[in-house]
């Protein structure tokens, strides 16, 4: 490792509790700290791009769960629950909010009587699409120092990272 890619802050913590914690292993926080630091940089660069087209993370992830579903982009509560991850009295007020700013519409299912279709507006998408765009551009930006082969190295070793179990 040359001079460049030494100290940065997470080496000089390694650094620092080595030396009042010299039997344990802090190998670890090599990857670790330095990921939890680029899931930080990440989170404000997409609320960045997201807010460029007037939206939160929030609505942001709703908008695409739904634009990622087949034409006419409509999928029932139950189905953003699980491709959003939050909780059904969540995802009520999220929706709520939503069909208050024009962005998804919300009708009766044909299929059963009780529960209700989500279906994003023409506003919806083209907010999520405006989103989506700037999101690509500015990631592009923020990997650019990263030659293409390593980022397909980091996608890799990321992906065997994020597999639970």
């Amino acid at each position: 490792m040359d001079a460049a890619e030494r100290d940065d802050e997470v080496d000089l913590i390694i650094d620092a509790w080595s030396l009042h914690l010299p039997d344990v292993d802090l190998t670890p926080l090599d990857v670790m700290s330095r990921l939890r630091r680029a899931a930080h940089r990440l989170s404000r660069l997409r609320s960045k791009a997201f807010g460029s087209a007037g939206l939160a993370v929030w609505e942001f992830d709703v908008l695409a769960a739904l634009r990622r579903a087949d034409a006419p982009h409509e999928l029932n509560p139950a189905q953003l629950i699980a491709a959003t991850m939050i909780g059904s009295a969540a995802m009520t007020t999220r929706l709520e909010k939503l069909s208050a700013r024009g962005l998804v519409e919300r009708r009766p299912n044909p299929r059963d009587g009780r529960g209700v279709l989500v279906r994003l507006a023409p506003e919806g998408i083209e907010r999520v699409d405006a989103a989506m765009t700037e999101l690509a551009r500015v990631e592009a930006d923020a990997l650019s120092g990263v030659s293409r082969e390593d980022q397909a190295t980091l996608a890799r070793v990321l992906r065997q990272l994020g597999r639970e179990g």
